[in-house]
């Protein structure tokens, strides 16, 4: 496994990041805790959870176990993991979100220093720890001042709870303005940026990693595979071994085309098209590590294969002319 700085920090985390969404309605704990040993095994210490996550939902084409389902489960699962022993805590960077509601009551969302101070100790109770390693906010607050967001930060890491701040979904102008306000504080500011990022969806390139790259913000991109399109999704289906939901169906035949071309480069070149999207992205400038959601081991396994992937300038070149990206702005639409 390969590490890299996140961002502009001193932590070092590798070059994959696990996601643990699907653990709790997908894939059942005992499953979650075999992943996550692997996950070790494999030299991946770097986690990502949220307390939303383990709240009922069901994915296209899959069956979720919504029986216990409820927001927080994920983190419970984490910290049964964590409580199990053998240094599994001290071998892993954790990190969290904060911002969906966790009730129906004022104030037990959003980005108030209520709400993160409360939402802080809720998840270092469920993931059974006594300190974050990563706290992102999982959405801007535009009705919270910086001001207050950074004091209430500032006391967490004051306190121990937390090590790092980062953000998630966030506009260019966002971590802008988020880390001046911080600078303007003497406080460290956020260190990385979660955003969807992938061959086929690239607005981040306009603004959002040109400011990153900027201030040192180390990017993490979800959905790597864009909902598993980029994962051989039309062999898949012609060998029936996956069924897509109306909805996602209607997005492969708006772009069957591009997707027929990059799984026909990835047969050129003998790769799996998953390994193809995220080797992709270990590619690109400012990205420290895509975030993987196996539901399986099987899954975990194959994505590893990512980070010893290298493509050469040809295929980089192929992969922009079958997905075209962005220049930064304003350059992309002005001259």
């Amino acid at each position: 496994m390969d590490y890299a700085h996140l961002g502009r920090s001193g932590l070092r985390v590798s070059r994959l990041c696990l996601g643990t969404m699907n653990f709790g309605p997908l894939t059942p704990p005992a499953d979650a805790h075999a992943i996550m040993d692997r996950t070790h095994d494999l030299g991946i210490n770097f986690f990502d959870t949220a307390n939303r996550y383990g709240g009922a939902f069901s994915p296209p084409g899959q069956v979720a176990n919504n029986d216990q389902s409820h927001p927080g489960w994920t983190e419970e699962i984490i910290g049964d993991w964590f409580a199990s022993g053998s240094r599994r805590r001290e071998r892993t960077v954790l990190a969290t979100k904060l911002y969906g509601a966790m009730g129906d009551w004022p104030n037990e969302d959003r980005l108030s220093a209520l709400n993160i101070r409360r939402a802080c100790d809720a998840s270092l109770r469920r993931l059974r720890t006594d300190y974050i390693d990563l706290y992102q906010m999982h959405h801007v607050d535009r009705d919270t001042p910086w001001d207050e967001i950074w004091q209430a930060m500032e006391v967490l890491v004051a306190q121990g709870k937390i090590l790092y701040a980062g953000s998630s979904n966030f506009a260019g102008w966002h971590i802008a303005q988020a880390n001046d306000a911080a600078a303007a504080r003497d406080f460290f500011g956020l260190v990385s940026e979660q955003s969807i990022y992938n061959l086929m969806t690239r607005d981040i390139e306009l603004e959002v990693l040109p400011a990153a790259i900027s201030y040192g913000v180390g990017v993490i991109p979800w959905s790597p595979l864009q909902g598993g399109l980029l994962g051989g999704v039309l062999k898949k289906e012609r060998e029936g071994r996956r069924r897509l939901s109306s909805r996602a169906q209607e997005t492969v035949e708006r772009s069957r085309e591009q997707i027929e071309a990059y799984e026909n480069l990835c047969d050129e070149i003998g790769e799996e098209p998953g390994s193809v999207a995220l080797a992709w992205l270990l590619h690109q400038d400012g990205v420290t590590g895509p975030i993987i959601g196996p539901r399986t081991a099987g899954q975990l396994e194959d994505a590893q294969r990512a980070v010893s992937l290298k493509l050469d300038d040809k295929v980089l070149e192929r992969l922009d002319s079958i997905f075209p990206g962005y220049r930064p702005a304003p350059e992309n639409y002005a001259w």
